[in-house]
């Protein structure tokens, strides 16, 4: 059995600098990875399978068409002659919450297929099989802190903040990604900074976060609660939402954070994690 991580993906930044001819957004944007994620579990077997648990899976099965057999499939396309496998995906991240959930599924498919076959997973024909499932399959796939540029598929690993604290906060609201981009403003605000990472994200900003808390208000609900905890370091929506998160600067502040926000709201999801 061969076993990977889908783990939560963090976009500590993220520049919408304009809308491209080909109808994608040019982005500028820090890409960052959480400890945590789902599990994903590759085994060999007579004919293929596939398998969700955990708790968010209902959520995943109602939405049929899924990335994790998508990535399966165009892997053995790019790499043939493939044997049959059983694949079981525990769904452990909220679905379509801005964290990269069903992307890092994918790249967790891929990176086991590769280790299955014996395919390097920085291989030239790995990485276009990632880019064709989706602009975050790359970054994903790396699972590292990166800038990223073009639709976020243009990676630069950078030296991250592995270790820092991290509080992430899901308020149980699913937001359409498709819905935030058609409400962003248009605006180009700049382009995103160079040098110290905590600096770059402090001094960047989410373009998305406006037409995201325009369709789900909840979301400033999440914000304020998490900017009202000591310790935190950067507070800020990831993606195009509805999970946020806060940087902190001891375990101590996130866990006593973490208590308070499930004391204030036993419906929300919250992950204790850190930066990878």
């Amino acid at each position: 059995m061969i076993q990977e991580i889908a783990r939560a993906k963090l976009n500590l930044a993220l520049h919408v600098r304009h809308r491209r001819p080909d109808g994608y957004h040019a982005l500028e944007t820090l890409f960052a990875f959480v400890r945590d994620g789902d599990l994903l579990a590759l085994s060999d077997a007579e004919e293929d399978s596939f398998a969700i648990t955990g708790p968010f899976a209902a959520t995943l099965l109602a939405e049929g068409d899924n990335l994790v057999t998508r990535a399966r499939d165009r892997f053995r396309a790019v790499f043939p002659d493939q044997r049959p496998c059983a694949i079981r995906l525990d769904k452990q991240l909220p679905v379509a919450s801005g964290i990269g959930g069903g992307s890092a599924d994918a790249a967790a498919a891929l990176r086991a297929m590769a280790t299955r076959a014996n395919v390097p997973h920085d291989h030239p024909d790995l990485l276009a099989c990632a880019d064709g499932l989706g602009s975050d399959v790359p970054a994903c796939l790396l699972s590292r802190t990166a800038v990223g540029r073009g639709r976020g598929e243009e990676l630069m690993p950078v030296d991250g903040l592995a270790g820092t604290p991290v509080l992430l906060v899901n308020p149980g609201v699913g937001v359409s990604t498709a819905a935030v981009f058609g409400r962003w403003d248009g605006v180009d605000r700049g382009a995103i900074g160079s040098g110290d990472m905590l600096e770059v994200a402090r001094s960047g900003r989410n373009d998305l976060e406006p037409p995201a808390r325009s369709l789900a208000p909840v979301i400033d609900s999440v914000l304020t609660a998490l900017n009202e905890q000591s310790g935190t370091r950067l507070v800020r929506m990831s993606g195009s939402g509805a999970t946020c998160f806060a940087l902190f600067d001891e375990e101590e502040a996130r866990a006593t954070a973490a208590a308070a926000i499930q004391k204030a709201q036993p419906g929300w999801w919250c992950l204790e994690t850190t930066l990878v």
